[in-house]
């Protein structure tokens, strides 16, 4: 007899006392059989103690506090490191907002389960069936000109390659070098992406229905998409550098 595979989801926090408690139980609500890790950048509204009180009376909740802000990127790499080590076989990506729909979990993580060879399945805004609510024009086309642009620069067939509500199989997370991640944000993601990419795994995009978050302040700003600006293009020369060189002839030698 087989065991399901267990997810551990991952909600990084700063400031998000208002929202961590129903993102808590909409997780768990739709996947019961899921652990969440909440890893908290020291937050001064008191989203840890929120969530100390929660994991007090469920044991599938569990909190790991840091010291400062320290950013998303290094949020994740944190608990993809609590999970590798406690055996978990599904590491989620999500954040503490309500802009990932917790009803679409399940169908994330049957499309990883349900193909041996799915790495990565990626709640996708932008491919048939994705949307996204209440937000301006100008934000739409910036995300759909960033995408594209990624695409094109990177070569890799991902529509959204930005997105931040994911699943992975923990083993494919475990073959990487956690170590040399320092990209943040909007660029966390795209590493990420390439990262699995170049391991071999296949990526598929389930659509979901994003929406902004009702309540507290979004963490976006300009050096955020700056910095993921910046970083795509240089990625994307260097792969392209370095595929020429790869298939240069060797000259002839007589």
């Amino acid at each position: 007899m087989t065991t399901s595979p267990v997810p551990l989801v991952i909600v990084p926090t700063y400031d998000e006392a208002e929202n961590v408690g129903d993102i808590l139980s909409l997780v768990l609500g739709a996947v019961p059989t899921a652990h969440v890790l909440v890893v908290d950048d020291g937050s001064p509204d008191g989203t840890g103690d929120v969530v100390a009180g929660i994991a007090a009376h469920d044991d599938r909740v569990h909190l790991m506090r840091r010291a400062g802000k320290l950013g998303l990127g290094s949020a994740y790499v944190a608990g993809f490191r609590w999970g590798l080590e406690r055996g978990y076989d599904l590491l989620v990506e999500m954040d503490a907002d309500g802009s990932h729909p917790a009803d679409r979990l399940p169908a994330l993580i049957e499309a990883v389960v349900g193909d041996a060879g799915v790495a990565l399945a990626i709640g996708s805004r932008w491919v048939p069936g994705g949307s996204v609510v209440d937000w301006p024009k100008y934000r739409e086309a910036l995300s759909r000109g960033g995408n594209a642009y990624a695409r094109w620069m990177l070569r890799i067939d991902v529509r959204d390659i930005t997105a931040g509500f994911r699943v992975y199989r923990a083993d494919v997370i475990a073959r990487m070098d956690l170590d040399s991640i320092d990209s943040k944000g909007y660029c966390f993601q795209v590493d990420m992406t390439l990262r699995v990419h170049d391991l071999g795994g296949t990526i598929v995009e389930v659509p979901i229905r994003f929406r902004d978050r009702l309540r507290g302040v979004s963490k976006m700003s300009q050096a955020i998409v700056l910095e993921a600006m910046l970083r795509v293009t240089q990625w994307g020369l260097q792969r392209r550098f370095a595929r020429r060189r790869s298939v240069r002839p060797r000259a002839d030698r007589r």
